[in-house]
């Protein structure tokens, strides 16, 4: 996917901005507090109706503004352009068009614009919860299986309804062996979804993480949620009484995990923040491989603070890598000088430069 024109209002501190940005690498630079990252918010806003900054839509739009709006005409891998337009108010009221037509789907925007993150808090993948963790994992199989979303609501809905019962003080048992069967069903459904898609991610990320840096001794595993030698169903008898002194589900997929180690220890505790920094690029770089391979679709690639925890040296491989992903990047900095990576002469360039919410194009290499 490419994005050809985009169209912002009403974000942050953006003046009113339209753009016509290059289709493979666009450089955004200037004093910090400038807009650079209200860009690449903007962008994310249109792929997912949603800001990456806060998880209230109100901090996002510019406080004499009623709504922020992002509007793109996005041209498909086939060569189709499509018209995307997002907007949200400060009632959260959302509207999303594709092609004039109004889409109630965030599911079915967010599979038209496919788009990766990396900025200074890409490092919670490593260091947050399991569920920053499982989100990512799910983008993936979201993106290359489009039955995931049927098993992944299904999951959802049987979960919420068994905890349900189990808060109650007096459980109706024939409601929880239904909703059991169908919690069970989802997850296995889901789970070997997932297990597919790992299987294929791992060896694109060990690809990927050997040209950013020599970890040899780096693995990636997942972990379902539930013991691997047992059915879930018997996982979920054996816990019955004390899921109900919890009032919770305790074992299933929304437990599953991926854990990075090297050797016996968590890699977290290992490695510095620049190689964390580059493992986290190089597992959602490894995914856009996947969905390049599986879709013959592009993620846009939006990259924050490109210095942030990397040497020089480490900052050009990333670059090259990025480059050679034939995808459209945006990349940010505070000095032009800071993202001049010897692009190659093929690759079409475009620098622009951010100064008080006004961007305007200082540059274009062809």
């Amino acid at each position: 996917m490419t994005i050809r024109h985009l169209s912002v209002t009403g974000v942050r501190n953006l003046a009113p901005v339209t753009l016509n940005p290059s289709p493979r690498i666009n450089l955004l630079h200037g004093h910090n507090g400038s807009g650079k990252t209200s860009l690449l918010e903007a962008i994310h806003f249109l792929a997912l109706a949603r800001s990456f900054r806060s998880s209230r839509i109100q901090p996002m739009i510019q406080q004499e503004q009623d709504e922020a709006v992002v509007f793109a005409k996005v041209e498909t891998s086939s060569g189709q352009e499509l018209n995307i337009g997002v907007s949200r108010n400060r009632q959260t009221d959302i509207q999303i068009r594709i092609n004039g037509e109004n889409i109630r789907s965030m599911a079915e925007l967010a599979r038209h614009l496919p788009v990766q993150l990396i900025n200074p808090e890409s490092f919670r993948l490593l260091e947050g919860s399991p569920k920053v963790r499982r989100q990512f994992l799910d983008w993936g199989v979201f993106h290359v299986e489009h039955s995931f979303m049927h098993s992944w609501q299904r999951l959802q809905n049987s979960l919420k309804q068994r905890n349900s019962l189990l808060r109650h003080a007096i459980i109706d048992n024939r409601s929880m062996q239904a909703w059991d069967l169908e919690f069970c069903a989802a997850s296995e459904q889901t789970d070997q979804f997932r297990q597919d898609y790992i299987r294929r991610l791992k060896p694109a990320f060990t690809q990927t993480l050997s040209e950013l840096i020599q970890l040899p001794d780096l693995t990636l595993s997942y972990s379902r949620g539930w013991d691997k030698d047992k059915p879930l169903a018997q996982v979920l008898n054996d816990s019955a009484q004390r899921d109900r002194q919890l009032g919770y589900t305790q074992a299933g997929p929304q437990r599953a995990d991926l854990r990075l180690r090297i050797g016996t220890q968590n890699a977290l505790e290992v490695l510095s923040r620049g190689q964390q920094k580059l493992v986290v690029c190089a597992l959602k770089i490894a995914q856009g491989h996947l969905l390049a391979e599986s879709m013959r679709q592009q993620c846009v690639y939006l990259v924050d603070d490109l210095s942030a925890e990397l040497d020089p040296v480490y900052r050009k491989t990333l670059c090259n890598l990025l480059e050679q992903l034939d995808c459209q990047v945006f990349i940010t900095g505070t000095d032009p000088d800071s993202l001049n990576y010897d692009w190659r002469k093929e690759t079409p360039v475009s620098m622009f430069h951010v100064e008080h919410g006004h961007i305007k194009e200082s540059g274009v290499t062809e």
